[in-house]
């Protein structure tokens, strides 16, 4: 007769052992979940991964167009044919016994 007791006994501690771990394991599960849908969760995470991806095409953009500047920085101060390219096309300046034509667009 113990035996039986002893049996049910142990039985009856592996179902409440069980019901704990699920019980855990669901509160867990419902943790996470809640965390990846809520406002900090999975939706801002891709909203700030598609921010950083524009934000480095910016940055290489302006990079480029800083390097460009620096070379025409240096070209202005050290190249005579170019500041006379740029003197022409910016001011509309002419050398001796040259002709403007303007045109409309």
């Amino acid at each position: 007769m113990e035996e039986g007791l002893l049996q049910r006994q142990v039985i009856s501690e592996r179902k409440k052992r069980r019901l704990v771990f699920y019980t855990v394991f669901i509160i867990a599960l419902l943790y996470i979940f809640v965390n990846l849908i809520g406002d900090n969760g999975l939706p801002r995470y891709l909203e700030l991964k598609d921010k950083k991806k524009r934000l480095e095409k910016e940055i290489v953009t302006l990079l480029d167009e800083n390097k460009r500047l620096k070379a025409q920085i240096e070209a202005l101060k050290s190249d005579p044919f170019y500041i006379e390219k740029q003197a022409r096309e910016d001011f509309g300046l002419a050398g001796p016994d040259e002709y403007i034509f303007e045109y409309e667009r």
